[in-house]
């Protein structure tokens, strides 16, 4: 009988524990952020800016829409709101280096129908620019008006001497303008939307890439409330 030869083998078992998907979701973050501070330094070298501003603490920045208030007055309807939120130590480097960020209001206006959904009878967007000014050293903000008015009829611009005072002037979103006397009744309650948030849409093209996902550039906020006319003061 012929003889047969075997031959033994094993594979060796690697010890090693599987990745952990959360573990590489933020190693992917803290790299992101590590390519927009480089982009800051490049952006800071080709650029001609003034000295640096003081670094500011980084708090939580999670927005809420403090007050919403639907006016009546002479030459229209108006909303005002108030919203609260904290830029995080990113953004404001950003901002340091002389690149302006961009913050979108808008609001919508529901007539409420028992036999379908509720119609839109009003829209309005107001765009909001901040920026350093590094030969002055003071801080702009820029209301800019689309599909419709700013509420004051023309773009507005203000100057501020220190961030936090122009912050302030974008956290309140005063008389923005829905539309005419007629096109809301004023005997009756109306469902109104708010939505404020950060446009990173409008930044330089390598940061647009870089933000996404970060939470630090998610500053949001959404509000619906059934508002009464209340006439202006």
């Amino acid at each position: 009988m012929p003889s047969v030869t075997t031959t033994a083998s094993s594979t060796h078992c690697s010890k090693r524990p599987p990745a952990d998907p959360l573990s590489a979701e933020r190693l992917d973050a803290h790299g992101r952020r590590d390519f927009l501070r480089g982009l800051l330094l490049v952006w800071t070298a080709s650029a001609v800016v003034g000295a640096p501003v003081p670094a500011r603490a980084q708090s939580a920045h999670n927005a809420s829409v403090t007050q919403m208030r639907l006016e009546r007055s002479d030459d229209g309807i108006y909303l005002n709101a108030n919203v609260d939120f904290q830029l995080p130590t990113l953004i404001q480097e950003v901002l340091d280096k002389g690149i302006a960020i961009h913050f979108v209001a808008e609001a919508e206006v529901f007539r409420e129908r028992w036999y379908w959904t509720d119609r839109r009878v009003a829209h309005a967007t107001r765009q909001l620019r901040v920026a350093f000014q590094p030969l002055t050293r003071r801080w702009r903000v820029n209301v800019v008006p689309t599909n419709g008015s700013t509420g004051l009829g023309v773009q507005l611009n203000q100057n501020f001497d220190t961030l936090d005072d122009a912050l302030e002037s974008v956290k309140r979103i005063g008389r923005l303008r829905l539309g005419d006397v007629g096109d809301i009744a004023e005997d009756t309650t109306h469902l109104v939307v708010f939505r404020f948030r950060l446009d990173t849409s409008q930044l330089p093209r390598p940061f647009q890439i870089g933000v996404v996902g970060l939470a630090d550039w998610d500053i949001s906020v959404e509000r619906s409330a059934r508002l009464a006319m209340e006439k202006s003061p």
